[in-house]
This record gives structure tokens, C-alpha cells and sequence, in this order.
């Protein structure tokens, strides 16, 4: 398997903290695996270096260094939708030019894990929205659904979006956004009997660890990758 792509019902779902324990759990098998999140919205200063905090996750999950540029083609700085972001900043985001650099990092990695950005119909740019990034990338789609209400008809509409590209939904998380939320566990049980994939896992709300490894691996003790096509081991 040469990658899987994260997406989420939403922006502020939780694909960071997957895509991020999915890396931990590769790393721990021996794999050699990479990051990408190739559109980032929003900058910090990190180490001397204008960053991204989603994308600095990434890169400690992961055991293969890259250069932010092929990690990260475009990082804008508004923290905003991306077309939006890169219309005040005079750059077009240019999808060929995502995939080549997906291209390069898969050609140093065994496996690359590539967090979109927002859910899975953010503009990119005029003509292009994340959707059709993911199925020029044609990875296997996991999909984060953020536990909240209204949860049940983004996840299925998304996971329609999903099937109707061609890609493969292949798995989903539950992912608590809202500690004691009502019914969680039953708005769980009926998507699991409505979406066209496994169940990954339930993450809960967790602590503050001291980092965001630790914070990987604390999600990685509640989810089951060996249900991903592929999956080591």
C-alpha cells in the first residue's frame, strides 16, 4: 500500500490527531512512512521557522524527513479556506503540482499519509477542491467524523462523496469532540450499520500530554489500523 488519505466531516474534526496516530502505528511496525499535508491554512512561528501546527504534528509522528516544501507545497498564512487564503496571498494552488510532490515523497517512503484540508469539498482554487485531489492521489479514503450533533448525515454524505469519485472508503473513526455528548454511543451504532467500511476506532476525549507524539500514541492505544487494506504485519 503506497498511502492512505484522511479526510473529515468537517474542519477542527480530528484529522490531524489520526493522520498523526496512523504515522505512530506505521513507524511502530517498521515501516518507513511520510506525512503530507499538502495545503495548510494558517502559520506560527516554530523553531526559528514559519510553520504549521497540523504539519509540525505530522513531521514528529513520522520517520521519513522531508523538506516542508515537498511536505507542504502550500502554506498560507490566513487561517482561512484555502482558495481564499491563497487569493489574498497572489498564489494559485496548482493540484499537478500536489501530485508531483506526493510523487516525490512516495518514492522515498513506503507509506504516506495524506491529511486534506477541512472536509472533503474545500475549494482549492476556481476548478478544483480537495475531492479531486483525492482522486488524483487515488488512495484509500479514511474518513474522521467528528461526534457531534448533525454528525450522522455529514459522515454519510461524505462517505457518498467519497464512493462517488472511485476511491475506497476504507475505514472510519469516531472521534469525541464534545465530552458527555448525548447518545454518542447510538449515533456511533447507526453509522456503523450505514457506512460502507470498518469502524476504527472510538477516540475519546484525551488529556494534555507533553507533546503531540505522546498525544499519537494515547489515540493509537483506541484504534484498530490492522482493518486497513494493506496494513503490515
Amino acid at each position: 500500500m503506497s498511502g492512505y488519505f484522511v479526510t473529515g466531516t468537517d474542519t477542527e474534526i480530528g484529522k490531524t490527531l489520526v493522520a498523526s496516530a496512523l504515522l505512530h502505528a506505521l513507524v511502530a511496525q517498521g515501516v518507513q512512512a511520510a506525512g503530507m499535508k499538502p495545503v495548510a491554512a494558517g502559520v506560527s512561528l516554530m523553531n526559528g521557522q514559519m510553520t504549521n501546527e497540523d504539519c509540525a504534528q505530522l513531521a514528529e509522528a513520522a520517520n521519513v524527513p522531508l523538506p516542508q516544501a515537498l511536505t507542504t507545497p502550500y502554506l498560507l498564512q490566513e487561517a482561512a479556506a484555502p482558495h481564499i487564503a491563497a487569493a489574498m496571498e497572489g498564489v494559485q494552488i496548482d493540484v499537478s503540482h500536489i501530485v508531483d510532490c506526493y510523487r516525490q515523497v512516495a518514492a522515498q517512503s513506503q507509506v504516506v499519509v495524506v491529511e486534506g484540508v477541512g472536509g472533503f469539498r474545500v475549494p482549492l482554487n476556481d476548478s478544483a477542491d480537495t475531492a479531486d485531489l483525492a482522486g488524483l492521489l487515488g488512495l484509500p479514503v479514511i474518513l474522521v467524523v467528528g461526534l457531534r450533533l448533525g454528525c450522522i448525515s455529514m459522515a454519510l454524505l461524505t462517505a457518498e462523496a467519497i464512493t462517488a469519485r472511485g476511491l475506497r472508503l476504507a475505514g472510519w473513526v469516531a472521534n469525541s469532540l464534545e465530552p458527555g455528548m448525548a447518545h454518542g454511543a447510538a449515533n456511533i451504532e447507526a453509522l456503523a450499520q450505514r457506512l460502507p467500511a470498518p469502524l476504527l476506532g472510538y477516540v475519546p476525549r484525551l488529556g494534555l500530554p507533553t507533546s503531540t507524539s505522546s498525544l499519537a500514541a494515547l489515540a493509537v492505544a483506541h484504534l484498530d489500523f490492522s482493518r486497513l487494506p494493506g496494513w503490515p504485519g
